[in-house]
């Protein structure tokens, strides 16, 4: 009898000692969930990498290198010079997404437009989504305005010239190490003509290495 109950008390020992461990090992999965949250706000112009994809900062980078490398070709000073000083009109068309990841076009896009307009050496006019909107308020104001402040019909800007695109990313992964390489085509192309007038590339390459923890 005393030898089964030194059994029964080992074993109770030993039940003790796994639950400790489970009751240890479920605490430390619970604990950083628990941890709180820390929040802190950044300037939006800094440039921020996290998971290594295609980010604000690369959209924004991108944007300013191309319509940099754009205008310093000189289309545009010699447009003005053949047309009585005045700028050309630009429209920013679409840039097709043929990279791996799902990246934000009409956000480039945007910060394209910006760049021109940044420039002050071109004119940009409305995407055909935001024409449709601005002819739909031009209409109503036939309508309901006053006539001293509706705005007239059929006075809209032509673009001399459309920029187009997309986007393309290679990537390679081995282990905890991965390179991501993206590149950028842009083309300007004459309303007109459809001549080229204009080619330009970016690219960007990264190094994303994974740390690995260890017990």
């Amino acid at each position: 009898m005393v030898a089964q109950d030194r059994v029964r008390v080992g074993d109770r020992g030993s039940i003790a000692g796994r639950m400790t461990v489970l009751v240890v090992a479920g605490l430390i999965g619970v604990l950083p969930g628990c941890a709180p949250k820390h929040v802190s706000r950044i300037d939006p112009n800094s440039v921020t990498d996290l998971s290594g994809r295609w980010n604000d900062t690369d959209s924004r980078l991108v944007a300013k290198a191309l319509i940099e490398q754009s205008l310093g070709d000189g289309w545009a000073e010699r447009y003005a010079s053949d047309h009585g000083g005045n700028p050309p009109t630009v429209i920013v068309g679409g840039f097709r997404n043929d990279s791996y990841e799902h990246i934000p076009v009409s956000t480039f896009v945007n910060d394209l437009e910006r760049a021109f307009v940044s420039s002050g050496q071109v004119r940009v006019v409305a995407s055909p989504e935001e024409r449709q909107e601005v002819r739909a308020e031009r209409k109503d104001q036939q309508d309901n305005a006053r006539a001293d402040t509706r705005a007239r019909t059929a006075q809209e800007l032509g673009a001399n010239y459309m920029l187009q695109g997309q986007i393309q990313s290679i990537e390679d992964e081995e282990g905890g190490e991965k390179i991501v390489y993206y590149q950028v085509d842009a083309t300007l192309i004459d309303v007109q003509s459809n001549v080229k007038v204009w080619t330009g590339q970016h690219r960007i390459k990264k190094y994303i290495e994974r740390k690995r923890f260890g017990f």
